[in-house]
């Protein structure tokens, strides 16, 4: 995961901890010292407020715990890997960039692909020059490498 990715989940967390979940701890307080639980919705949804942000603290402590950041300011490769930002030329002579991130980054509207997906998969290990064939789940397209960079991904 790239050094930005990985400050926003420590953020999210950190939120999580510090705001919302002792938010939702007061209200389910409140809540049940109106009466009957059972049919208290404040209650009801608080608790399933609760169990939500929990379920995704795990999820955020064992990505962070796991991951392995990677910084592009920090790579010197002729070869598209990680964190590589990598333009190339279609068919129809129309350019597009690409910037290969991890699963918690993918933003297509910025062109960020997960080493993952069909268009990572094929570009890593390649270079300036090569072309590669995408097979995507609906159709197949020929795409060349134009230029392979590494620059900060915000």
């Amino acid at each position: 995961m790239t050094p930005s990715c990985f400050k926003k989940l420590s953020d999210e967390m950190e939120r999580l901890i510090k705001v919302e979940r002792p938010e939702t701890t007061r209200t389910i307080a409140w809540a049940a010292g109106n009466g009957d639980r059972s049919e208290n919705a404040d209650y009801i949804y608080g608790k399933k407020r609760l169990r939500e942000i929990d379920r995704r603290l795990r999820f955020l402590k064992k990505r962070l715990e796991d991951s392995v950041v990677i910084n592009p300011l920090d790579m010197n490769s002729e070869k598209i890997q990680f964190s590589a930002t990598v333009t190339v030329e279609n068919e129809e002579g129309e350019e597009r960039i690409y910037t290969i991130v991890g699963i918690d980054e993918i933003d297509i509207s910025k062109g960020w692909v997960s080493w993952k997906s069909p268009i990572g998969r094929t570009l890593l290990g390649k270079s300036v020059g090569d072309s590669v064939t995408i097979t995507a789940p609906r159709n197949t397209f020929e795409l060349e490498i134009i230029k392979v960079e590494y620059k900060e991904i915000l």
